[in-house]
């Protein structure tokens, strides 16, 4: 094309267009003009080249593209530093597999609700941070993933000194993209009694900074501009994955360390270093029970009890596992004196369907039920027991789930031809009669957030499992936001929402044909 407008078009890894403009005066000019506003509304990034004059438009790469690009590095990073974590993929991987293999009917449901594509991907992290402007910076660095805080956890009922929100996807299509998830907690120093070692705590946290100079810059860049360019975001990403990375040498003392580790594990693996390593990615699996017989057959030393409910035809919500914290070497501040800590472990979740309020209710009162025998909590060798059999009032069918209305589900199309005819020329509007004419099918909607008390018992687990520290009651979700700098999103409501656009978009597409 050496005669005509474009001499050259290329696309670079770096999203670069390059353009080399003929011509003189007036008609460059405007041609130049034009394809910057040209490139201003369709936002791509292009180099205009002429002589010595280059202008260049940044091409924001998509949130989707960036939480993916992180989710794989952290995963490969966490690779190279917990080996036991490559073994874990290896047994879910596998599991996943027969799973599938022998169960063709899940295979296909999992096919049409979008699910197989993201199940080798899912992940969800977990981090500590220590002072309230980390998490404010940190909720800053998550929305540039397209991840938004949903859910206030309060883990100090459990014994856990700390306050909690997820970060994850909120939309159906950037969850189908990559639903990566971070819990993340926020250090309650005022739940330290001892006044001198919360100054103490407090002091050392004041000097940290965990956010390099280069993410602070970039954070600011994307909140002015409205976007990351393809090398920025490759910066953001390789940046903030270091938040992440595991320090062996402590900031403190030996001294130090003990008296917040005597004070509480948490404590000691919060203020302690450089930064708020993540101390699990966890993959999602079909059949956890068979990942928990696996690794204790390959030695990777499974904590005893499975959190959530009990095993089911139709899973509902979180169940979760995980092989117990490993102990690391550490050097301390004071002379490189070597010692040990334990904060980094490998978990696994299956998933199950989103309950609604009612639902949830009665997950916690039959839960209760099962933990409040003895005082024993989730111990003890009759618990697998005692939940079952608790259970056993929760309906282990979807049609009953579905029309008592304990969980969220998904209404889609199933026989076009059907639907035109009920809802079209009967007029048929009732989902139920719908569904059992075989023109509507249900889909289960994932619980994509977590269980606090689920979630308190892996940390307790993997904090010295014999330890049970005890806080009264001291939910905080109003001072929680204050820090976060914006309120928490309502789970329930995301998945209510999910459900009525379910309908919305089943009954639009009858009102198209109609039309």
């Amino acid at each position: 094309m050496s005669n005509g407008i474009v001499n050259e078009f290329y696309t670079l890894p770096g999203e670069i267009r390059s353009f080399d403009l003929p011509g003189a005066g007036t008609l460059k000019f405007l041609i130049i003009l034009c394809c910057l506003l040209f490139c201003l509304l369709i936002r791509r990034s292009i180099y205009l080249i002429y002589g010595n004059f280059v202008v260049t438009i940044p091409h924001p790469i998509s949130a989707d593209e960036i939480r993916s690009r992180f989710s794989c590095e952290m995963s490969d990073m966490y690779r190279d530093e917990v080996p036991k974590y490559g073994a874990l993929l290896d047994i879910v991987s596998k599991v996943n597999t027969g799973v599938l293999d022998r169960n063709p009917a899940l295979h296909k449901a999992l096919d049409s609700a979008n699910e197989l594509a993201r199940l080798d991907v899912e992940r969800h992290g977990a981090i500590r941070l220590g002072k309230p402007e980390e998490l404010h910076t940190m909720r800053r660095i998550f929305y540039v993933m397209g991840m938004h805080p949903v859910g206030y956890y309060d883990l100090s009922v459990a014994g856990v000194p700390v306050h909690a929100t997820a970060f994850r996807p909120i939309t159906d299509e950037a969850l189908n993209r990559n639903p990566f998830r971070v819990f993340t907690s926020l250090l309650r120093l005022e739940l330290i009694e001892d006044e001198a070692l919360r100054e103490k705590a407090a002091a050392i946290l004041e000097r940290r900074q965990i956010f390099s100079d280069r993410v602070l810059h970039l954070l600011d860049k994307y909140e002015s501009e409205g976007g990351l360019s393809g090398q920025d975001a490759h910066i953001f990403v390789s940046e903030v994955k270091e938040i992440f990375r595991w320090h062996q040498d402590a900031t403190v003392s030996q001294e130090i360390y003990k008296q917040l580790h005597d004070s509480h594990r948490l404590i000691a693996d919060v203020v302690c270093f450089k930064g708020p390593h993540i101390n699990h990615l966890t993959p999602r699996t079909l059949d956890i029970d068979e990942v928990q017989e696996q690794m204790g057959q390959l030695g990777l030393n499974p904590k005893e009890v499975i959190e959530g409910p009990p095993r089911r035809q139709c899973p509902i919500l979180l169940r979760q596992t995980s092989f117990k914290a490993l102990e690391e070497k550490i050097r301390f501040a004071d002379d490189e004196q070597a010692g040990t800590h334990t904060a980094r472990f490998g978990e696994i979740e299956q998933r199950g369907v989103a309950l609604t309020a009612k639902g949830r209710a009665l997950y916690d009162q039959l839960l209760d039920q099962a933990r409040s025998y003895n005082n024993e909590g989730n111990a003890g060798d009759g618990y697998a027991r005692r939940l079952a059999e608790s259970f056993k009032a929760f309906p282990d069918d979807v049609e009953t789930l579905r029309k008592e209305q304990l969980a969220y589900f998904r209404y889609v199309l199933n026989d076009a031809a059907l639907f035109n005819a009920k809802a079209g020329s009967d007029g048929v509007r009732d989902l139920d009669v719908l569904i059992s004419t075989g023109a509507v099918a249900v889909e289960p909607i994932v619980y994509e957030d977590f269980l606090p008390v689920s979630a308190a018992g892996i940390f307790q687990s993997n904090l010295g499992g014999a330890e049970q520290k005890h806080y009264a009651a001291n939910a905080s979700r109003l001072q929680f936001e204050k820090d976060l700098g914006i309120a928490v999103l309502d789970e329930l409501m995301l998945y209510e929402a999910a459900q009525a656009k379910s309908i919305e978009v089943l009954f639009s597409t009858l009102e198209t044909v109609v039309a």
